[in-house]
């Protein structure tokens, strides 16, 4: 066998076939069993074989999917090996290399067979492997984020909220091969292991200019029971906060000021038909029987948001809310009410209106921002986000405005409480911390997706995320309860197809 510094880039040939996100497929160093990666459409899903003496000291073994990619990004997986394994230092997850040479630089987010993660570099070519072991032992999620020559592996068991470590002043070229990865840690020995939930993101640049936020933008959706998230439609424009139609046929989201009906079967969007209200923004919803729309639009004169209703498949809107600015968010189970935020004397604050329109109601009443009402399905609450003690948290109040109590009460930033169908969980958005001031909710963030018992508990991360204002700003619950409709984002589409 050859010494370490004697190894020569030998890359080992391999079957493309359609690989997803990625654009190739290299088995790295010495191989005695030729890797592969399979791609379930489907599922979303890459199934990776493969052999590889190890990746550590001065050159790595090992079998790699990959996309060229330029720049900062934040790349997100949920993975675990299939079957008990030959070797506990078998590891997989996310990589970056300056090339595909054995000796590359590069840095990694890295799971071993025995469970122990950590964020592995090595700084020059040819120079040993470093490594900061991650304080989360055996996670199912890891993400690898570049901020420039800093990288920050964040590890999660799913459920959990992420824990990160980082490595500093790690000079990678600004391009680099970035992708999956296995290794068998034995020569002579194969291993598999399956990846799902792969998310590549080019986030926005600090500070953030709004003209250019996006390039991309996902529709997903996401199965509760088993955690797994598939892209259903994809564009280079921005669209927001997808409502689920009562049939559970069709999604209905805003895009550049209009409607948008997403139809689930044929994954073709249609615009509905708003006549002249065409400056619609992201606080829309259905009536609890399914046959009427609610919206916010900007008044073309004064600029405001004010609420109109129409027939779910569209048709003249009727305007319920002279006065702005007003944000709908729920609709009453019995069809007699609309809540909403709007700001009334320099103070944004939860209002009620009949559905035909009339003498608003004011109520809350506190300093600060109380945003996101809706009903719960029996009617008997409202709840809603608030900053009232300091930092945005989830509350709920009886539906004539009394008896407000706090829900959660945590580190994040929590937004835009939606409750299921059956009233028994609630589904929010959690911005981390330091992501945002509290009573923000800007687009390009880090956001969790969290659901919470209606009746009390500890909240659940369901969804790792890059996105915030227009993910889910509206109520996404299939209606059988099972799923969520949500948009994620990204600046660079490169590479990216529609699933």
């Amino acid at each position: 066998m050859k010494n370490p510094g004697e190894y020569q880039f030998m890359p080992s040939p391999v079957k493309t076939s359609s690989l997803g996100q990625f654009e190739d497929q290299t088995g790295i160093g010495n191989l005695v069993h030729p890797g592969s990666c399979e791609y379930d459409p489907d599922q979303q899903s890459y199934t990776l074989t493969a052999s590889g003496a190890d990746i550590w000291r001065n050159h790595d073994d090992f079998h790699f999917v990959w996309r060229q990619f330029c720049g900062d990004f934040i790349v997100t997986l949920w993975a675990e090996f299939l079957g008990a394994g030959a070797h506990r230092y078998r590891k997989l997850g996310w990589m970056a290399r300056v090339s595909l040479d054995p000796a590359s630089p590069h840095v990694s987010a890295s799971l071993h067979g025995s469970g122990a993660a950590a964020l592995q570099f090595r700084r020059k070519k040819g120079a040993y492997t470093e490594q900061v072991p991650s304080p989360v032992p055996a996670p199912t999620v890891l993400q690898l984020e570049r901020k420039r020559n800093t990288f920050i592996m964040s590890a999660a068991k799913y459920g959990q909220p992420f824990k990160a470590v980082q490595a500093a002043e790690l000079d990678l070229d600004e391009a680099v091969y970035l992708g999956l990865f296995l290794c068998s840690h034995e020569a002579n020995g194969i291993e598999q292991a399956i990846f799902q939930d792969v998310r590549i993101v080019k986030p926005a640049s600090e500070p953030l200019d709004p003209a250019q936020v996006f390039a991309c933008s996902r529709l997903e959706i996401l199965d509760l029971s088993s955690g797994s998230r598939r892209e259903i439609y994809r564009a280079e424009s921005i669209f927001e906060a997808p409502n689920w139609t009562r049939d559970g046929t069709a999604l209905i989201y805003n895009t550049g000021g209009r409607l948008v009906r997403f139809d689930l079967a044929t994954r073709i969007p249609t615009l509905i038909d708003t006549g002249e209200v065409v400056r619609n923004n992201n606080d829309h919803v259905l009536s609890f029987d399914g046959t009427m729309l609610g919206i916010s639009s900007h008044n073309p004169d004064s600029g405001v948001s004010q609420i109109y209703t129409l027939p779910v498949g569209g048709g003249l809107p009727r305007l319920v809310t002279p006065k702005g600015p007003s944000y709908l968010h729920g609709w009453s189970p019995d069809g007699h009410f609309l809540v909403y935020c709007a700001e009334r004397n320099s103070q944004y604050d939860v209002y009620r209106i009949p559905v035909e329109g009339g003498q608003e109601e004011q109520l809350t009443n506190t300093p600060g921002l109380d945003d996101g009402p809706e009903y719960s399905p029996d009617g008997k609450y409202i709840y809603f986000n608030s900053v009232r003690t300091g930092s945005m948290q989830i509350w709920r109040m009886q539906a004539d405005g009394s008896h407000p109590e706090q829900i959660t009460d945590d580190e994040f930033n929590n937004w835009f409480a939606h409750v299921s169908p059956d009233g028994k969980w609630i589904a929010f958005v959690s911005y981390l911390p330091g992501e945002t001031e509290p009573g923000n909710h800007p687009p390009a963030k880090r956001v969790y997706l969290r659901v919470l018992p209606a009746d009390g508990g500890k909240p659940k991360v369901v969804a790792y995320l890059y996105g915030g204002q227009g993910t889910m700003n509206v109520p996404s619950w299939s209606p059988d309860g099972t799923q969520l409709a949500f948009v994620s984002y990204t600046l660079d589409p490169k590479g990216l197809k529609n699933p």
